[in-house]
């Protein structure tokens, strides 16, 4: 049962590792969305802003863990 638990607990690490990550991501996905959708922003510029602002939140998060 132990082994079950140690499995469960790292396959959930391998897509919940930082927790900031995926709050960030989902924070940007939303204001994206918003944007293109509310303020009549044109869907490729959406894409780019969605491509550009997951870039810089992955350049942030390995800065993070590097200096940890």
């Amino acid at each position: 049962m132990n082994i079950i638990r140690i499995a469960m607990s790292e396959l959930i690490g391998m897509f919940i590792d930082d927790g900031s990550l995926a709050a960030f991501s989902l924070i940007l996905v939303i204001v994206v969305a918003g944007a293109v959708k509310l303020l009549a922003l044109p869907p490729l510029i959406g894409g780019l802003l969605l491509l550009l602002g997951c870039l810089a939140i992955l350049v942030y998060s390995v800065r993070r863990a590097v200096k940890r």
